[in-house]
């Protein structure tokens, strides 16, 4: 070991004790420990526990705001004597910040061999895991919480500790039911290390218990230490933990048993070398340069400083690796600060707390807590604000290694804390070399847009907040898109100093400080001044208005968008900052204020209680068949412990290259000229390939050929592929694709249907047909009909929504590689159609497709969008591989694939209606154009879905629909969830909740009088059979009690003024089958061995959805055969040929079909074996048919019966058959802010006889809170006329920083789902219906439940009737649709905010 001062100079190390740098820098993972190579700098944990072999723990998106990469890290705390678990998103931690601790990833907890951890036996037994991309994290999140409780967790605390881990499959609720086991079950068995150390019996030596990385008697966990560490571990060899689930043939709350089998090697301890290491500072290095110093003395950590001004301070690198991965900001010294042990204190004193600058945000809110029952109840107002607005502070893994001096230096102008530091009155103490200190306030620091008053050399070293004084209120305010884990679109802190005078109070002194309204936080000055010495009474609230106004001043088109509603909220939140003063002075000097009751619930804070939900299914009564049980997905232990791979886990060959793409900057632009001479000078780089290096054919497309796998000439959206970088690591290959120059020269761009529609720009047909991609169909005269005068009412409208990003946790991700000497090519890809990269690969590299193989064991969510557009990424790839004869791989990073895929397209419907005073619907005139993006892909027949859809599942004599494909300069916008469907049909309930409220009815009323029944005759010539709609309909009225909640609504909307709430009920009609005739066909190999287990391929892919299982489970029922006895292979094209996309939910059906044909020939070649041979076990039949020379192995095949579609005609039909849903909303939302929850939701399914019934809950579940992304959530914002602080065709919402899906703390309180009994399908195998699509569209409950709480909110101000509100319904659109006297200044009432279309 070298002395400190050897690497440079430093003054005062030998006072410190001549501190050596630490020689041998150390890991352990899982228990084994690893040195640490000495060059990582710039590697995080992630990148080193994968690199490891542990894959597990996912690459989500690479921002610390999926979850999928947590792991639990463990370090000894020597000041405490304890061992401190915290749960870490590993793709943001450096790995030279956790050295000398231990990290536990899912790996390490359990696995399928020698037994899973309770909590991933949860999981799997509660149906909580289905496409498992996301499983591992959230196990890892649970499992830390309780390894770092001191007792059971609370629910609460439970989904606070999940607020960081994103799922796009399950709908969240089977998770929660999961782990809600664990807050009813004291987890002290299952953190007790001493009972694994002694084989799961208590262990003890008088006051001595046996330690458990010695096995020997000693003291290290005495009662008499503070904070003892207690391992979470599973110690006994079989337990039993009783929860309750609800789900099975009837609704009920029956117990269940979650058997645990615990790993007789136990779960890994913290290592005891770990308890006695002494800490040294490390001096390492990192990729170009890069410096890493971890001083352990704060004169010390000065001297770096000093000596590097401009280096970076790391605690937990949420800002830094932000900033280095996305910003490509090169830091060439980091500082970490973490174990400067003056930096990481809190002192309470009788005037206020002092917080060491390196704090965690984790640690500042335990102190907080303390300090509410130390201290007097007036001190803490200051802690109760910092507290609640922590509580929505990132997620768990973010706080835990977050410090408040990061935070507060980051300088963000939307950071939630730094309004209430300058509120409060903090004083920030600052440090520089030779210790020099210096303070200053908090509303001095901040200088400009991330800009403070540090100087060279200095640092943050605490910041004291001041108690509160008696009578002194201070508030916390946020706002963003989402309530969990988002960063502010407006926050602010207010503070109000009072004395008691003449019967009222006297404003002595006010703070009001808001963020999100400028470059740095804003201070409302003048109307600070105009407080002072007023009376805080309802006259001074108003006159402050306009001066908050001119306060904030916030400018039009300023950067974020969204001005009138971030300056409505600037009033709404003074407004309830008054509120909740006055309460608190009636609550603590018996003030009596004149304010109305009904003002009360707008100050009380959120909150919730733990979401719950009720499955009601029938299941079989016999349990011989394996069809109808509601088994567990077949994957799902190899998902919860990390086992299940995906293409990125696959080892690969040590001569593999990682590609890099090289993209457009550009809307629509031409190649003027490509330098890759700076690119080439990049270490590891081994060649860039472009359009030029094809040696096929360029050129590819979904279903014609309009789209170059690399452009050559012209470039149409921003995004498109230009090249691809290959080199000896991913870090490589992107600092090298980052260094190609392409120079453009501009063309005009199309950025939105309406420009499309202007300038006239559509996609051409790929039917051949004239009038390019236009559409029509009809029914019956509309045109008579509107000049008839039978329509007592006509009216006319246009709908507008948003696009959706499919945001599947698993990025697209390839791998490619030659055979037998480049003759052959075989890859593994991340899609749903595995056949259309067979052929695209071949075409491009010029091979026939019997050369070309493409496998798909697993994909970690798809919903469309790895229909066809990954199918570029492994083109892309294969060029280098074919051509280098070397394997490539090539994963897109998070924002990459957000940026290239394409999203659910944007649709814009113009409507006109004509109906009677009674509600009957006659006719329907309606326009429908879709963002088509930059290629046509497979928008036509999205466009043509969306089409039929568009009567949802009501009748409608006369119906015209026409459509168009818009042609736009934005990325090609492809298959999701619905494939039009849901566009169809939210456009149709439009203007059906418009017929209502232009009648006065309800819209129940006006959609149930109008609903089709058995044998009508939709517009496109298909007769509905099988129709029970109407019985779905007359459940879901039952089940959720319809009329009472109504009542309980009106009653709740009469008391309340701030917050509202409405209910609605929606029907749904989802027409089951490929509309492309080909696609309608299936195959299977089904393959029985001589001990009676039996191989399943087929051409399905499993995303998730179960379907795999659900083949197993059709494969086991036909031989009689156990479930276990079935396993299926992966997705093969050198298995099934020339297989359909895994889409359009009719996957089950077609699989299932070419399944059972299989086995049924297999059955029919062995049956006289059986016959002969009564009472023999299948294995025996099986292996006498065997030894007869007979055939076990047999191809399946199905072909989807009678269906057709003739657009020259426009009639057919194109449905095999229809699911039909309804559903229930119960919506509340907060009218001073626009946040939105769901109280309850009932949904009923017509799913006909389920194969699996828990698979299909699972499924409506998950496709139900995905909608309610999609009406509710989730904003795609692009550089268009609606955005001019974008980039002319960018997308900014390329991440889950800025694009937000749901989280579990937005899915429904109440969450029931009813499947329902006695209705087999007859058009399907086993009489079972598809289930992935149709309830997406359910979701729109949601929406018209919002906004029947609008209404409610617009009433009180004499706004009746109907009004639009466009999708989705963020909260900027709620607020500014509730129009009162806050949004008046700032918009009109029936204002619609910008929208990209």
């Amino acid at each position: 070991m070298g002395p400190l001062g050897t690497e440079f100079e430093v003054s005062g190390v030998e006072a410190q004790g001549g501190e050596e740098f630490e020689e041998d820098p150390i890991l352990y993972v899982n228990g084994r420990k690893h040195f640490l190579p000495k060059d990582q700098a710039h590697s995080t944990l992630l990148e080193y526990i994968r690199g490891l072999g542990l894959t597990g723990t996912k690459l989500g998106c690479g921002e610390g705001g999926c979850g999928a990469c947590t792991v639990m890290v463990s370090h000894f705390d020597s000041s405490q004597q304890s061992i401190v678990h915290r749960a870490v998103n590993a793709c943001l931690a450096p790995l030279y910040s956790v050295e000398g601790m231990h990290v536990v990833t899912v790996e390490g907890i359990g696995d399928r061999r020698n037994g899973l951890h309770p909590v991933q036996e949860a999981l799997a037994t509660c149906h909580g895991s289905q496409c498992g991309f996301c499983t591992p994290g959230f196990v890892m999140s649970m499992y830390a919480l309780l390894r770092s409780s001191k007792g059971a967790p609370s629910k609460a605390e439970i989904e606070e500790a999940l607020a960081g881990n994103l799922c796009r499959c399950t709908g969240y609720r089977p998770i929660l039911d999961a782990f809600r086991v664990f807050a009813k079950t004291d987890p002290a068995p299952y953190i007790d290390e001493s009972l694994v150390a002694n084989n799961g019996t208590p262990s003890s030596k008088g006051t001595q218990t046996i330690c458990p990385s010695t096995g020997k008697p000693c003291d290290c966990r005495s009662n008499s230490l503070p904070n003892s560490d207690k391992e979470n571990d599973t110690s006994v060899s079989e337990s039993v933990v009783h929860g309750t689930h609800e789900g099975s043939d009837t609704q009920c709350d029956s117990k269940h048993e979650l058997k645990v089998t615990q790993s007789p090697r136990g779960e890994p301890i913290f290592p005891h070398e770990l308890r006695r290491r002494k800490i040294l500072p490390l001096s390492l290095t990192g990729h170009r340069d890069l410096k890493w110093f971890r001083p352990t003395a704060l004169d010390d950590l000065l001297e770096l400083k000093s000596r590097f001004p401009h280096a970076k301070l790391v605690n937990g690198n949420t800002e830094i690796g932000i900033e280095m991965r996305f910003k490509s900001l090169n830091y060439l010294v980091l500082i970490s600060s973490t174990h400067v042990s003056e930096l990481n204190t809190i002192k309470e004193t009788d005037t206020g707390l002092e917080i060491g600058a390196s704090v965690t945000l984790t640690s500042f809110m335990e102190a907080l807590r303390n300090s509410l029952t130390r201290r007097k109840s007036h001190e803490t107002s200051v802690s109760s604000a910092f507290l609640e607005q922590l509580k929505w502070f990132a997620g768990s893994q973010i706080r835990n290694v977050a410090s408040i001096g990061g935070n507060i230096c980051t300088a963000s102008p939307i950071s939630d804390l730094n309004p209430l530091w300058i509120a409060s009155g903090a004083t920030f103490s600052i440090l520089g070399k030779g210790r020099k200190c210096r303070s200053v306030k908090a509303e001095d620091f901040f200088k400009g847009y991330r800009k403070t008053a540090l100087e060279a050399g200095e640092i943050l070293s605490s910041v004291f907040l001041p108690w509160s004084k008696e009578f002194e209120y201070i508030k916390e305010f946020k706002q963003a898109h989402r309530r969990d884990d988002d960063i502010a679109l407006v926050n602010a802190a207010m503070r109000v100093s009072l004395n008691p005078k003449d019967e009222g109070w006297e404003v002595l002194e006010a703070s009001l400080v808001y963020g999100g309204v400028g470059p740095t936080c804003i201070v409302a000055r003048k109307t600070e001044e105009f407080l002072k010495g007023k009376r805080w009474d309802s006259s001074t609230l108003e006159a402050a208005f306009p001066l908050i106004s001119h306060d904030v001043g916030l400018v039009d088109n300023a950067p974020g968008g969204m001005v009138e509603f971030r300056k409505s909220l600037t009033s709404s939140f003074f407004f309830k900052f008054y509120l909740h003063v006055m309460y608190t002075l009636e609550q603590e000097a018996n003030y009596l204020h004149n304010l109305p009751e009904s003002y009360r619930s707008a100050v009380a804070a959120f909150h919730r209680e733990m979401p719950h939900g009720v499955q009601v299914y029938g299941v079989p009564d016999s349990d011989v068949s394996s069809v109808g049980q509601p088994l567990m997905h077949m994957a799902a232990r190899l998902q919860v412990t990390g086992e299940a791979e995906y293409v990125d886990d696959v080892p690969v060959p040590g001569n593999v290259l990682h590609g890099y793409l090289v993209l457009s900057t550009r809307a629509h632009a031409r190649i003027l000229s490509v330098d890759t001479r700076e690119a080439e000078a990049q270490p590891g780089y081994e060649g860039f390939f472009s359009a030029k290096d094809v040696p096929g054919g360029n050129d590819w497309g979904a279903v014609v050929p309009d789209e170059e796998i690399f452009a050559s000439e012209i470039v149409t959206c921003v995004g498109q592929i230009i090249g691809i970088v290959v080199a000896d690591t991913h870090l490589n290959a992107k600092a090298a694709a980052l260094k190609v120059v392409v120079e453009y020269e501009e063309l005009p761009s199309v950025l939105s249907i309406e420009d499309a529609i202007e300038s006239r720009s559509f996609h051409e047909s790929f039917h051949g047909g004239k009038g390019g991609t236009k559409r029509e169909l009809e029914m019956g005269d509309v045109d008579e009909c509107f000049a008839s005068g039978k329509c007592d009412e006509v009216i006319e409208g246009v709908v507008r929504m948003g696009g959706q990003e499919h945001f599947y946790l698993e990025p697209n991700s390839a791998l490619v590689w030659t055979a037998d000497g480049g003759n052959e090519v075989q890859m593994l890809a991340s899609t749903q159609a595995p056949q259309k990269h067979q052929k695209v690969v071949a075409h491009a590299l010029g091979l026939p497709m019997n050369k070309v193989v493409c496998k798909t064991k697993r994909i970690g969510g798809g919903f469309g969008g790895k229909e066809t557009r990954s199918t570029a990424v492994n083109a892309a790839a294969a060029v280098p591989a074919y051509l280098l004869n070397r394997p490539v791989k090539l994963t897109l990073d998070r924002e990459i694939d957000m940026i290239v895929t394409g999203q659910r397209h944007a649709f814009l419907g113009k409507y006109k209606v004509g109906f009677t005073k009674e509600g009957k619907v006659l006719a329907l005139d309606l326009e429908l154009f879709n963002n088509g993006g930059n290629t046509l892909d497979l928008s036509h027949s999205i466009l043509e879905r969306s089409m039929f859809h568009s009567d949802n599942v009501y009748v409608i004599p006369n119906m015209r629909v026409r459509g168009k494909v818009c042609k736009t300069n934005l990325p090609s916008n492809t298959a999701f969830r619905g494939f039009g469907g849901p566009q169809g049909m939210l456009i149709a309930e439009n203007w059906m909740e418009r017929v209502a409220r232009t009648l006065g009815r309800a819209p129940e009323e006006i959609r149930e009088s109008n609903l089709q029944g058995e044998g009508y005759e939709v517009h496109y010539g298909q007769i509905v059979e099988n129709c029970n709609v109407q019985k779905v309909w007359d459940e879901l009225k039952r089940s959720c009690d319809f009329e009472r909640r109504k009542a309980d609504v009106r009653t709740f909307n009469e008391q309340h003024r701030w917050k509202k709430r409405g209910v609605a009920m929606v029907p749904t009609k989802f027409g089951i089958s490929f509309t492309t005739k080909m696609l309608n066909q299936a195959g299977a190999l089904v393959q029985v061995y001589t001990d009676g287990t039996v191989l399943v391929t087929h051409g399905g892919v499993e995303m998730g959805q179960g379907l795999h299982t659900k083949m197993a489970q059709i494969a086991a029922s036909a031989f009689g055969i156990s479930f276990s006895s079935v396993f299926i292979s992966d997705t093969s094209t050198d298995k099934v040929p020339n297989a359909s996309p895994t889409a359009a939910s009719a996957s089950s059906d077609m699989y299932g079909g070419a399944v059972l044909d299989a086995c049924e020939q297999i059955k029919a070649r062995i049956k006289p074996i059986a016959e002969k041979m009564p009472g023999a076990s299948f294995a025996e039949v099986v292996l006498a048919a065997y030894l007869q020379r007979i055939d076990l192995s047999a191809h399946g095949f199905y072909i989807t019966p009678d269906i057709g579609f003739e657009w020259d005609v426009g009639k057919g039909k194109p449905f095999n058959y229809y699911t039909f849903g309804a559903a229930f909303a119960e919506a509340e939302i907060d009218t001073l802010s626009g946040d939105s929850h769901l109280r309850r939701v009932d949904i009923v399914m017509d799913l006909g006889s389920p194969i699996n019934p828990a698979i299909d809950v699972g499924q409506v579940e998950g496709a139900f809170v995905q909608g309610l992304g999609w009406v509710a959530l989730e904003e795609l914002k692009w550089g268009d006329a609606a955005h001019p602080w974008i980039r002319p065709g960018h997308l900014f919402t390329r991440g889950p920083g800025t694009y937000k899906i749901p989280t579990c703390n937005d899915i429904p309180v109440d969450f029931r789902v009813t499947l329902l009994k006695d209705v087999p399908n007859p058009k399907a195998v086993h009489s079972s219906k598809a289930v992935g699509e149709p309830p997406f569209f359910l979701a729109a409950a949601a929406l018209f439940a919002i906004k029947d709480a609008i209404l409610a909110a617009r009433k009180e101000n004499d706004l009746n009737g109907w009004f639009i509100l466009d999708t989705p319904a963020t909260p900027e659109r709620i607020r500014l649709a509730c129009a009162d006297q806050f949004t008046k200044p700032h918009a009109a009432h029936d204002v619609r905010p910008n929208l990209s279309v």
